[in-house]
C-alpha cells in the first residue's frame, strides 16, 4: 500500500537530515502546519487550496515533485478543479556551500579615497569663486539670505509639496493569515506571506488594490480609515477600486500571487 503525501515528506526530511525550524526558516511556512502536513492532520491547517500550496513548497525544497504531491492530495481529498493555480509560497533560496561570492566589480579603498578628495576639492574652488567677488554695481543692495524680491507688500507664494495620487492601504492581522496584495498594475505588494498576529504591511499607496486573504482575521485601513470587514475563517478576497470603496470578490477573481 502507498505511503501518503505526509509520509512521504517526513521520509525525505529525514534523509536529508533537516530539521523542521531549518525547513520553517526556508520556505516561510509555519512548523506547525508542516507537523499538521507530515501528520496528515489537514484539520489543522487553513483549507485546502493553501495545503496543496503548502505541500508543493515543501515537496520542492525537499528534491520532490510538489505538484505531483498536491495533486495526490487533492484527488484524495476529492477537490475539484484539478488544474487550478495554487497561491505562491517562494522558499528562499538554499544556502550555497562555501564561500559566497558577491556580484558586481569591486572598487578598492585607494579609488574611493581619492574620489572623496576630488569631490571636496571641487566644492572649495566653487565656494571660492562664488564669494571671491562682488560683480554689483555701486549702490545696490545685496539680496540678504538669498530672499525672493517682489514688489513691495506683495508676499511670494510657498511651493506646497505634491500629494502622492492614489489611495493608502495598511494591513494588520489579528491571527495568523495568508495575504496576498496587488497594486492597480498587478504588481505583488505582499506577495503570499503569512502573517503572523500583531504583524502589519504598509502603508502601499496605489490608484486600486486586488486582496486575497487566507481567512478573515485582518484590520483593513483605507485612506486612514478603518474598514468594517467580515471575518470569515475561510478565504476571502477584495477590491479597492479608484473611488476608494471596497467590495468583495469572488473567489475566481482573487488574485494567487502564482
Amino acid at each position: 500500500m502507498d505511503e501518503g503525501v505526509g509520509a512521504r515528506l517526513r521520509e525525505a526530511r529525514s534523509r536529508r537530515r533537516v530539521g523542521l525550524p531549518e525547513v520553517e526558516a526556508a520556505i516561510k511556512i509555519r512548523g506547525r502546519f508542516l507537523r499538521a502536513i507530515e501528520s496528515e492532520d489537514w484539520d489543522q491547517l487553513p483549507g485546502d487550496t493553501y495545503t496543496r500550496a503548502f505541500i508543493r513548497t515543501y515537496g520542492n525544497y525537499l528534491g520532490l515533485d510538489g505538484e505531483r504531491l498536491a495533486e495526490e492530495h487533492r484527488r484524495g481529498r476529492g477537490a475539484a478543479r484539478p488544474g487550478e493555480r495554487l497561491p505562491r509560497v517562494d522558499p528562499l533560496p538554499r544556502p550555497a556551500t562555501g564561500r559566497p561570492r558577491r556580484g558586481g566589480p569591486r572598487i578598492s579603498p585607494g579609488l574611493v579615497t581619492a574620489l572623496v578628495v576630488a569631490l571636496v576639492v571641487a566644492a572649495l574652488l566653487v565656494i571660492g569663486l562664488s564669494s571671491g567677488g562682488d560683480s554689483r554695481e555701486p549702490g545696490t543692495a545685496a539680496n540678504p539670505a538669498g530672499k525672493a524680491q517682489g514688489k513691495p507688500g506683495t508676499s511670494v507664494p510657498r511651493k506646497t509639496k505634491p500629494v502622492p495620487a492614489g489611495h493608502s492601504l495598511e494591513l494588520a492581522a489579528k491571527a495568523e493569515v495568508w495575504v496576498c496584495l496587488l497594486d492597480g498594475k498587478d504588481r505583488p505588494l505582499v506577495n503570499g506571506l503569512i502573517l503572523a498576529p500583531g504583524e502589519a504591511e504598509g502603508p502601499f499607496r496605489s490608484g486600486s488594490f486586488t486582496l486575497a486573504l487566507g481567512n478573515g482575521a485582518v484590520t483593513m485601513t483605507v485612506d486612514g480609515k478603518q474598514q468594517n470587514l467580515p471575518e470569515p475563517a475561510s478565504p476571502i478576497g477584495f477590491r479597492i477600486g479608484a473611488d476608494g470603496k471596497v467590495s468583495e470578490i469572488p473567489e475566481g477573481e482573487r488574485p494567487t500571487c502564482t
